[in-house]
């Protein structure tokens, strides 16, 4: 088993129509062009696209748009993970048919307090049921999110059990320790910090890379960092990163696209999200472009 998922994925947004469901000719568009401009590959419906915030047939049918766009699936990963079960089997699955490179797995997220017997079940069910066409499977780590860890020894657990299909892991947790600590769990575990804060870092071989959802917006300077260590544009990028701190990053994000894309329609989120504020989106395209801007001695 292998991907060749490595260095700057956008956490790619998904474009909402006035009712809130997927506008799948915006959301392949944005993605052509995040992959023509700096990223590497894509992670496709993860928490910047939105993806639990979608029924399970809108989550199929923006898989199946970009396939239909013609967008190189194997350069993308794309969010299957979900509260139940069967339906986490159903998106791995329909990834695993239409040729995405990874399915990218949050545990089944309401229950709290699990233990790991169930995780590991979880992840079994899923593991059985695509083991005719064996997608690798890359672990969601958001516990401030999903409110249940993959912890070091249970991803280790897992590599046992599943060795040709446990490919590595995204972490959202921003504890750089437990991922330098998880990229050491076993040989070829491509760990993806959710910061590109670490790509200069990421070139010494530790972590594959990145999957942030700021990359939607610094795509380019991202790609100058991680090919080159120009700690310049890392700067620059990690400034763009840092406008949206303590902000509703989702929104923030689709927000600043609107800007970057001159397309208001960019700005919707889906409920339960609410729109980015108007003062802090006003603060915030100002930072974008100034970043931008900015020359470095």
């Amino acid at each position: 088993m292998s991907t060749s998922l490595t260095g700057v994925i956008a956490a790619v947004a998904t474009a909402v129509d006035e009712s809130g469901a997927p506008d799948a000719a915006r959301s392949t568009k944005l993605a052509r062009f995040l992959l023509d401009t700096g990223c590497d590959g894509l992670n496709v419906l993860g928490t910047t696209g939105e993806a639990t915030s979608f029924s399970l047939e809108q989550r199929k049918a923006v898989m199946t748009a970009y396939k239909a766009a013609g967008l190189p699936l194997d350069r993308l990963m794309v969010g299957t993970g979900a509260a139940a079960t069967a339906d986490a089997v159903a998106l791995t699955k329909h990834a695993t048919e239409l040729g995405f490179a990874a399915a990218l797995i949050l545990p089944p997220f309401y229950y709290k307090g699990v233990p790991d017997d169930g995780l590991a079940a979880y992840i079994a069910a899923i593991v059985t049921t695509t083991a005719a066409t064996p997608i690798p499977i890359y672990l969601y780590h958001f516990p401030s999110q999903s409110g249940l860890p993959w912890h070091v020894a249970l991803i280790a657990r897992l590599i046992e059990a599943h060795p040709d299909r446990i490919a590595g892991l995204k972490d959202s947790s921003g504890d750089m320790a437990y991922a330098r600590q998880a990229a050491g769990v076993a040989k070829g575990f491509k760990v993806f910090p959710s910061t590109e804060a670490c790509l200069i870092e990421a070139r010494s071989g530790i972590f594959a890379g990145c999957i942030s959802a700021t990359a939607n917006l610094n795509a380019d300077l991202c790609q100058q960092a991680w090919a080159t260590g120009d700690a310049a544009a890392l700067d620059k990028a990690v400034t763009i990163r840092k406008l949206f701190d303590g902000k509703p990053l989702v929104a923030g994000v689709k927000s600043t696209l609107a800007h970057i894309h001159n397309d208001a329609a960019w700005a919707r989120v889906a409920p339960p999200l609410a729109q980015y504020l108007a003062v802090d989106r006003t603060a915030a395209n100002a930072g974008y472009d100034a970043a931008r801007a900015r020359r470095v001695a």
